[in-house]
Order: C-alpha cells, then structure tokens, then sequence
C-alpha cells in the first residue's frame, strides 16, 4: 500500500511550477488614446509624466510599456517627433531594461499607409499593430505584409492586436505555408470593449485559444472592472498580461486605481500568490526579440 502524502508535500514525478508555466511579461498601457485626465487625474499625458510613471510600473514588476502620445489639444496623434520625446524621456528615467512599445492604432484619424510611415519615422523597439486595421485591406495587403517584414528582419518586435477569433484566423492564414508573413508572432487578445463600454470575460479567451497555433507567444488585456480576472485567468491559461489605465481605470471593487503603479503592484502579487513566475526585462526581451 502507497504511504499518504503528508499535508503539503508533492509526488516526485510532478514538475515544478517553473515548468508548469512560461515567466509571465507584465506589460502596462498606461493612458491610449481616448482617456484624459478628466477620466483619472494620474493619467500620464506628457513625456515627463510617461517618464514617472513607467519608471514606477517598472519598481513595481512591469516589463514592457505600451506607449500613446497625443497632440496639444489632447487628442491621439503618431507623430513622429512626440514618439520621439517621450521614448527618450522615458528611457532616461528607466534605463534599457524596459521594452518601449509604440502603438499604430488608427482611432479613426489614421489610413494604414499613414500608420506604416508613422512607425518608419519612428523606427521604435516595439510596435503594436491591428490585425483589422493594418492586414485588412486586400489592396494593401501585399505592402503591409511587406512592411511588417522588414521590421521583423531589422529586430523590431512585433505584437499584433487580435480582437475576435476572425482576426486570429486571418492572422493565422498570413503565417500559413505560402502566405504573405512567417514566425510565429506575438499576439495580444483584447477582451471586452472600450466602444460599445463592454467589460472583458475571460470566457472569451477559450474560442481564441481554440484558433491560436501551438508555440505562438500570447498576451491579454481586457477593458472594465473585470481586468484583474480576465489577466487572472489569462496568466493560469499560459499568457502575459497586460494592464493599466488604457483599458481600465478602477479596482476590481468599483473604486478609482490611485494610479497605474498599483494596477501592476496587484498583478504581480497575484501571479506570486497563484505561484506563476514572472518574467524579469531580460526574459521579457527574449520573448519579444528572440535574442
């Protein structure tokens, strides 16, 4: 007869839980491109203040940091010379550790080709593209393709924006034999709406994960209130996490974030409490850059 466990203790053959799950990369969007501080009065806005709170989010466990910048009335705008302060200033404050992510989107104010040179000027570390705004367009299919390439070939890391499984499945066709893109790319699945103010459910991450090929690295990020269990059940489920005040401006119990610090200070302890490991700059880099 088997002797019983005594309380705590784990069968020998059972693998740790550094081998039950990948370091999870904590990425932080820390204001996008509709809010304003009429919303929450710490939404970082400027470069100094970008600069201040990343170097926050980074004490407080973050990894990368998902950057918008607006123009002087306040609106969203890629323009180049804005991307450009803000990166430096927040690369002064941080040092190199942290990955420095520029977003593409379009926000209704942005044609694809524009989109493309926006990031050519730029030339960022990293950059988020839509899988519906930028890969939709079978007319300019072939130069977006094209365009995605050569970031991927001169490192950029690429992370692409999947907001429903149809996304996922033209994403998936382009990596396809004979299709237009290669690798397997970094995904971001957005869960919940900011548009039509539909909180995220980590439900919907089960028919994503049902179309995301094997070996595809994978984050979530999720608008409303539920943002914390939506990433919850993303880090259990195998994937990163993103947070912050893009998406979500509140604490599961309804009450106002003091600020995107403590969005990321919950998170971690979260993933410390559930035993999932998190993951350091250097690994997060590995991750988005293969190196």
């Amino acid at each position: 007869m088997t002797a019983p466990l005594s309380q705590g203790s784990v069968p020998a053959e059972w693998p740790a839980s550094a081998d039950r799950w990948k370091p999870v990369p904590i990425g932080v969007a820390p204001n996008g491109a509709r809010r304003s501080q009429r919303d929450h009065r710490t939404l970082p806005i400027a470069a100094d203040e970008l600069a201040d709170c990343a170097a926050s989010c980074l004490a407080a466990g973050a990894t990368w940091f998902h950057v918008h910048v607006r123009d002087d009335a306040g609106g969203h705008t890629l323009d180049a010379g804005r991307y450009r302060e803000a990166f430096a200033a927040i690369r002064q404050r941080v040092g190199p550790g942290l990955v420095l992510q520029m977003t593409t989107a379009a926000v209704g104010r942005y044609s694809p080709l524009e989109q493309i040179a926006a990031v050519e000027a730029v030339q960022p570390e990293a950059v988020s593209i839509a899988v519906r705004e930028l890969l939709a367009d079978e007319a300019l299919l072939s130069h977006a393709c094209g365009f995605i390439g050569h970031l991927v070939r001169a490192g950029t890391a690429v992370q692409f924006i999947v907001y429903d499984p149809a996304d996922l499945q033209r994403l998936v066709a382009l990596h396809a034999p004979g299709g237009k893109l290669r690798g397997c790319p970094e995904v971001l699945f957005v869960l919940g709406s900011y548009a039509s103010r539909r909180a995220g459910h980590p439900r919907e991450l089960l028919p994503l994960l049902g179309v995301l090929p094997p070996h595809w690295n994978w984050s979530a990020c999720a608008f409303g209130p539920t943002e914390a269990a939506c990433l919850t059940a993303a880090a259990a489920m195998g994937g990163g996490v993103r947070i912050g005040f893009e998406n979500n401006v509140h604490l599961p119990d309804g009450s106002p974030a003091p600020d995107n610090a403590v969005q990321v200070i919950r998170m971690a302890h979260t993933l410390d409490v559930m035993g999932i490991p998190r993951a350091s700059c250097r690994q997060t880099r590995e991750r988005f850059f293969g190196v």
